[in-house]
């Protein structure tokens, strides 16, 4: 049983990464308030940088931090697969759209700066979360001792959600694929062009992408081994075995990942949740749901993990709104904010649901080594997937 010592909230956001902050701004700018709790002692800034599609930019605009971060990055103008003897393959301009590049840390910071004080607790992890049997609003418990009681929870706490094991949701999955990401500074400037350039040789993608005229973003998505457990906090072993596992790419690419910044890099297995985990899955437990990858984590393959996490603050706090503003108490309120939890995730299962599949889609194209496999997924992409940047042009609608 809860103590009388516990605190109470309206609102509380497990996880204070980039979709838990963007929530708690977006519910900030509809006049409502919550309370964001981080494990971590600061802002995190896991990943390094994040690519932000125009869908994402829509999202930050809403949230009224796009123009300042705008003035951080670089714009891309297409995406151009080559080969490995630099011969541009396919080219798709990005034309009236727009990506960009950004550092976590000046994401996270912009976020975080547009809201009041207090409203990020650091320090603070969740170990349990029950619903109060007298009022059924649920109760977190956390790893010091105290008690929060909140009509509303929300996990954004990531691909290890406490909130989604709450919800009794399926683990993500393992993929038989890694990421390696990072970036490279050239003092003298790079001069690649404003594009993100990817390679795909020998079961081994490469993206390229400038964060500005003298750093690089990178990342390599390759398969799996054994060893990758083992080294994936040595900096030192990562960069010598990407560049192990990258025989017949071109040098420059070799010395760009020679040449990366030690504290950029991290290798990472890819996790994910099925298209028919996230068509099928039960986001909602009372007034506690999920939103980010606590709900929807996916492979790298579309670069939409960071926007469609963005996506879900605006939609979430656009349904959720109206019934926190007009709070009362009693099953009616319960009622209420469970209505606005299942109009949230109607409207993200339909959007989610296809971002899964494109993702499954092209992530299988790429790991699988059956024939009849890439001609299914080939198929698949040619029949629903022509679009190649289809999935950037979505807009969640005004905050």
């Amino acid at each position: 049983m809860a103590t009388a010592e516990a605190e109470h909230r309206d609102i509380v956001i497990v996880g204070g990464g980039i979709c838990g902050l963007a929530t708690a701004l977006a519910l900030h700018r509809k006049g409502i308030s919550s309370l964001v709790l981080e494990r971590s002692d600061a802002l995190r800034a896991t990943g390094t940088t994040i690519t932000i599609q125009t869908n994402g930019w829509r999202a930050l605009d809403q949230l009224r931090v796009g123009s300042k971060l705008r003035q951080t990055s670089l714009p891309l103008k297409g995406v151009r697969d080559v080969s490995i003897n630099n011969t541009t393959l396919k080219e798709v301009p990005i034309g009236l759209g727009e990506a960009r590049c950004l550092r976590r840390s000046i994401l996270l910071e912009a976020l975080a700066g547009d809201l009041p004080s207090g409203t990020i607790r650091f320090g603070s992890q969740v170990l349990t979360i029950e619903m109060d049997p007298q009022t059924s609003y649920p109760i977190l418990r956390l790893h010091d001792g105290s008690v929060i009681k909140a009509k509303v929870v929300i996990g954004c706490d990531g691909v290890n959600s406490e909130v989604a094991n709450f919800l009794d949701l399926r683990p993500p999955r393992m993929s038989p694929t890694c990421s390696v990401r990072g970036f490279t500074i050239y003092p003298d400037g790079h001069g690649y062009p404003h594009d993100f350039v990817r390679i795909n040789h020998n079961r081994v993608v490469l993206g390229r992408i400038p964060l500005d005229e003298k750093s690089v973003y990178w990342f390599i998505a390759r398969p799996w081994t054994r060893q990758d457990s083992t080294i994936s906090k040595n900096s030192d072993l990562i960069k010598r075995s990407t560049v192990e596992s990258m025989l017949g790419f071109p040098a420059e690419i070799l010395e760009m990942i020679e040449n990366s910044e030690p504290d950029s890099l991290s290798l990472t297995r890819t996790r994910y949740r099925a298209p028919w985990d996230v068509l099928l899955g039960s986001f909602r437990k009372g007034t506690v749901t999920v939103a980010g990858d606590a709900m929807h984590v996916m492979g790298p393959f579309l670069g939409q993990g960071g926007s469609a996490a963005l996506e879900d603050a605006i939609v979430l706090a656009r349904c959720l709104a109206p019934s926190m503003i007009s709070l009362g108490h009693g099953e009616s309120s319960r009622e209420k904010i469970g209505g606005a939890l299942d109009s949230y995730i109607s409207e993200r299962r339909t959007r989610l649901v296809r971002l899964s599949v494109q993702t499954y889609t092209i992530g299988s194209l790429i790991e699988s080594t059956s024939l009849v496999v890439k001609l299914i997924c080939i198929l698949v992409i040619i029949l629903f997937f022509r679009d190649r940047l289809g999935h950037a042009r979505y807009d969640c609608g005004r905050l």
